[in-house]
């Protein structure tokens, strides 16, 4: 389905529940038009909102951890343009666990999908983007060097690191191109990952996330920012 030309669209990539589902839900209430990809095995409630959008969701399935899928749903999306593409991906492994501890298998699973699978997205789809879009990858907080104090969710907090520097990097290697790239800390939300203690709800998160991504369309380079807007230390 192709959205109208003067309507808006983002691609969501990883966008089946938590932070992910919440932006679908935010972009539509603001009229935007939308792409959301999830596993097949999770993209129920997507579909549940597709029915009643009035076709303003599209579901796509996808696993971003698998090169074959990104590949095929390029090959799906190629003659589509889209404003914005955000990748929101983000698994953790057991708090108490650190470099010392973690299984190599363990830490293989984080990285690959908190830093290797996110960027491969962006390679593969960043000529989907119009030539004054946003590209934006969901990082955190805890990505920080500068911001690392006390050495908790060590692995967690490598791969973030990780994933700055990967985006980094492609800023780097794309200095003419116009587009806004953006790192987005979403701050400690309470979501299945970031758990019942989280200090944020989604609602006092996403809408200001948004609100900075919107703000922020438009400025060229590469932005480390938090959802209010406040720029994060490297």
């Amino acid at each position: 389905m192709q959205a109208p030309s003067s309507q808006k669209t983002i691609l969501l990539i990883g966008a089946s529940r938590g932070l992910g589902f919440a932006m679908v839900e935010e972009y539509l209430g603001r009229g935007w038009h939308v792409i959301a990809t999830g596993r097949a095995s999770s993209t129920g409630k997507l579909r549940e909102l597709a029915a009643s959008s009035g076709g303003a969701l599209e579901v796509e399935v996808l696993d971003m951890t698998v090169v074959e899928d990104v590949a095929a749903l390029k090959a799906r999306l190629s003659s589509r343009t889209v404003d914005v593409l955000f990748v929101n991906a983000g698994v953790t492994n057991d708090d108490a666990e650190t470099i010392a501890d973690v299984s190599t298998d363990e830490f293989i699973r984080v990285m690959v999908t908190n830093a290797l699978s996110p960027m491969r997205v962006i390679e593969s789809l960043q000529d989907l983007v119009t030539v004054d879009g946003t590209i934006g990858i969901m990082s955190s907080g805890q990505g920080s060097l500068t911001n690392n104090t006390n050495g908790n969710h060590e692995v967690y907090r490598g791969s973030k690191a990780a994933l700055n520097m990967f985006m980094r990097s492609f800023a780097a290697r794309h200095t003419d191109d116009p587009r806004t790239l953006l790192l987005m800390a979403p701050g400690w939300v309470r979501t299945d990952m970031g758990g019942p203690e989280a200090r944020l709800t989604i609602q006092e998160s996403i809408p200001n996330l948004v609100d900075t991504m919107t703000t922020y369309a438009g400025r060229q380079g590469l932005h480390y920012l938090d959802y209010l807007g406040r720029v994060v230390p490297w």
